[in-house]
């Protein structure tokens, strides 16, 4: 959220505002707008992966202004070096003033020398050469690579003698290699002397300045960014060459008092994981995947890293996605969840609370379920966010002209709608979810043997109240929408969501009352005590929680995967037809990837899954534009542009994964576009020449769902790592607990902990600390290899990265 933006001058104060989340400059993430307000409320969550180097995560506040460009209000850069500070915590940031001056990113390659020449009057002087070899990583301006060109000035107290390179077109990586000469003047008393030596006092006053343009054509030039480099750090015939960081526009003794801009709240969740090659990794995953299978469960090795975790969600995330990968899943959540039912003594409240078994279970359902929840409430929630019918029923938020019996009967035409879908939907569940649903059902009913509803609570608990009303509330969240709702439609969503919630629990824990605070909402539910909506529940639960075998949705139904607007090139299939860029809506299935003029539309055209022989990068150099992949299918390669360096990377990456088992797959291709006769990359002529680059390794054919073990066990390896103290402390309480012979609750160290079994818990512990030890030696010796290896002025390790 946003507040205290700056107000508008004049009697209407308010901004439709809007925040844009940018690596450097390239905006990857867009909120909805937010109208009216000068403390916007945004409330959305984007994840993704950082496909590149960067320098910071910006995030800019904009005013949306319908006719002229959106105003950018303010800014907050994190340099990439400071975002572990503030990872994991909620943080108010306040907004930095945008001007060109100071957005810059890129980096400049430079060679200086100092040559000693004698004039023809004997004087001695100095030439300075420079030469501009290449940038990189320029920004784009209006979404488009730039026009760049460099000046190149040697500025002194006296003097400033400036050149200037050539423009190159449409490039953000532009290869200048010009040279230019400056003469570095002596003074006139110094004449040639057999050892030169640079007099300090002149050379100290004397900077080579580089500045990047992009050239406007009719438009005034953009500023990119600059350099300075002291001369004094030459020496005389040697050669010094660096890439350097392009700076912000030094401003001088500009006052730093700007107008308060407002503040921008955060909660940012940064980590950066070195991954290392499979083979490390044996031991820890044999030891995660052993625990389900120890006694008691409280004493395996995943149960552990998440009692040590300082926020368990941290530990659930990888540790669900390795046993799911492995088909461990349903019997560790299976042993933890019994060890919650043993702690639950009133069988209303079984599930209800927010332990490592329902948080694996939350995790679960999200990881495997998102299709699920797609085929089933997708359709309705379109026509709930996109209609803006009023379904308000609390008088006291009736709005003038509001009538309660239509938003009543609004209300209820939605919750109906949505609760036939629910229940119709067993088919679609995926079959991991049935298989846990099923022993949780088995273990209510023996933890419970005398109550006959608990064994359809124990489902619904999950079901109605952590997926699908969960799902309902905040569809941007599952990803069944883009945005985050606005304030009426999260109402309606809310009250709907209450009412499905309800009528699962209604429909598994009998006619017992409501469980409504609210008397508008009692009254609303006496619409649905019928017998009917009772029996309806009870089917489902017992459809979804049994164990015989059910026809996979995804036979009969492809599963959506993806969709998005990017631009294409045209194929060109027909001889006068033209060969340029077009917005065009894409859709991925697990059976086609198919464009199309707008959503909703019929595709033009269809690539079937099982035709994509790769899926690689394109080099920008093909079309000068960044961002650029393309599909090689038994036609000709279709090339794509997405519009951001995230969009590509997951578009890439969800390709290649699900064309990874196709026959004839390619072991190589060109990284460059056929044109004009021939391939850019090799020059070949031929349009049918085999690649001239190996394809990017594909992925094991084997993946049951699509994750990368070794990172998740890295993820696991630094939790482990990061909670070492607490470790510590668990393995000193197995060891209290054992020479006391019981479990002692009075010292804090350890009654945070649950030990069950104090020699076995004391065992794994050991193992887990021995193979800690064993991964922190590979771990240090990349550490020290990266620190070293990038040598200061590098293209890795550029001059300017960190501040001094």
């Amino acid at each position: 959220e946003a507040k205290n933006l700056l107000p508008y001058l004049g009697p209407n104060k308010m901004r439709d505002c809007f925040c844009t989340i940018n690596l450097d400059q390239e905006e990857v993430y867009r909120t909805q707008v937010v109208e009216k307000s000068l403390s916007p409320f945004f409330s959305e969550e984007f994840y993704f992966e950082i496909p590149r180097t960067f320098q910071y995560l910006s995030f800019y506040v904009y005013d949306k202004n319908v006719l002229q460009r959106d105003l950018r209000i303010g800014k907050v850069a994190i340099k990439k070096e400071d975002l572990c500070n503030h990872s994991g915590k909620e943080t108010w940031f306040s907004l930095q003033p945008v001007d060109s001056n100071s957005e810059v990113q890129g980096k400049v390659h430079l060679e200086l020398k100092l040559n000693e020449l004698i004039t023809e009057n004997g004087t001695v002087c100095q030439q300075l050469v420079v030469h501009i070899k290449a940038c990189h990583g320029l920004p784009l301006i209006n979404g488009q690579s730039c026009d760049p060109y460099a000046t190149v000035s040697l500025v002194g107290p006296s003097r400033n003698d400036q050149k200037k390179t050539k423009v190159k077109k449409k490039t953000s990586n532009p290869q200048f290699n010009e040279i230019f000469y400056f003469e570095v003047t002596r003074s006139s008393s110094y004449t040639k002397k057999s050892q030169f030596q640079v007099e300090e006092e002149d050379i100290e006053k004397l900077e080579i300045r580089i500045d990047l343009w992009n050239n406007g054509n009719l438009v005034q030039d953009v500023f990119l960014g600059e350099i300075k480099v002291p001369v004094n750090v030459l020496r005389n015939d040697t050669s010094y060459q660096a890439w350097y960081l392009l700076q912000p526009r030094d401003n001088g003794n500009k006052s730093s008092k700007t107008d308060d801009l407002g503040s921008l709240r955060l909660n940012i969740c940064y980590t950066e994981d070195y991954v290392l090659p499979s083979e490390y990794y044996g031991p820890l995953k044999t030891l995660l995947l052993k625990s389900p299978d120890v006694q008691p469960i409280s004493a395996s090795a995943a149960y552990i890293l998440g009692e040590i975790c300082r926020d368990k969600n941290d530990a659930v995330l990888p540790l669900v996605r390795l046993l799911l990968h492995h088909d461990k899943l349903v019997p560790f959540v299976t042993a933890v969840a019994e060890l919650d039912l043993k702690d639950t003594q009133d069988a209303n409240t079984i599930f209800r609370g927010n332990s490592l078994a329902t948080r694996c279970l939350d995790e679960m359902m999200k990881i495997v379920g998102g299709h699920y929840l797609k085929v089933t409430l997708k359709s309705t929630l379109d026509e709930i966010c996109e209609s803006s019918k009023s379904c308000e029923i609390d008088p006291i938020k009736l709005k003038e002209g509001d009538n309660v019996e239509n938003n009543k009967e609004n209300l209820r035409y939605y919750v109906d709608k949505l609760f036939s879908t629910i229940v119709r939907s067993s088919m679609s569940c995926p079959t991991v979810m049935c298989d846990i649903f099923y022993s949780l059902r088995q273990m209510a009913t023996q933890r419970f043997p005398n109550d006959p509803h608990v064994q359809y609570s124990a489902v619904s608990s999950f079901v109605f109240l952590r997926f699908f009303a969960v799902a309902v509330v905040s569809p941007h969240t599952f990803h069944l929408r883009p945005h985050h709702p606005d304030a009426q439609t999260i109402r309606t969503l809310t009250l709907i969501s209450k009412t499905i919630q309800t009528l699962g629990s209604w429909g598994s824990l009998s006619k017992s009352k409501s469980s409504f605070k609210e008397t508008f909402m009692c009254e609303f539910f006496k619409m649905f005590q019928e017998e009917g909506y009772i029996i309806a529940v009870k089917k489902f639960l017992d459809e979804i929680s049994s164990t015989e075998t059910k026809e996979s949705s995804g036979t009969s139904e492809p599963v959506h995967l993806k969709e998005g607007e990017m631009n294409k090139r045209a194929q060109g299939r027909t001889r006068i037809g033209k060969k340029n860029f077009k917005k065009r809506w894409f859709c991925l299935t697990s059976r086609e990837l198919t464009y199309h003029k707008q959503p909703g539309k019929d595709a033009i055209y269809t690539i079937p899954v099982k035709n994509i022989l790769a899926v690689e990068k394109l080099e920008e150099s093909s079309f000068n534009r960044k961002n650029m992949f393309q599909v090689i299918h038994t036609e000709k390669p279709l090339y794509v542009q997405a519009n951001n360096c995230v969009e590509a990377n997951e578009w890439i990456d969800i390709l290649c994964r699900v064309s990874r088992c196709n026959q004839n797959r390619l072991s190589s291709f060109h990284p460059s576009a056929y044109l004009n006769g021939n391939w850019l990359c090799c020059q070949e002529t031929s349009e049918n020449t085999p690649g001239c680059k190996p394809c990017t390794a594909g992925v094991p054919a084997d993946i049951q769902i699509d994750i990368d073990e070794d990172r998740e066990i890295e993820r696991i390896y630094s939790l482990f790592t990061l909670s070492l103290l607490k470790l510590q402390k668990m393995e000193e309480a197995c060891g209290t607990i054992a020479v006391y012979q019981g479990p002692q609750k009075e010292p804090d160290d350890y009654s945070n902990f649950v030990i069950e079994d104090s020699v076995t818990t004391f065992k794994t512990i050991q193992q887990i600390k021995s193979i800690l030890e064993k991964l922190d030696e590979p771990h240090e010796k990349y550490r020290k290899k990266r620190s070293s290896s990038a040598k200061y002025g590098s293209k890795e390790n550029p001059i300017g990265k960190t501040s001094e």
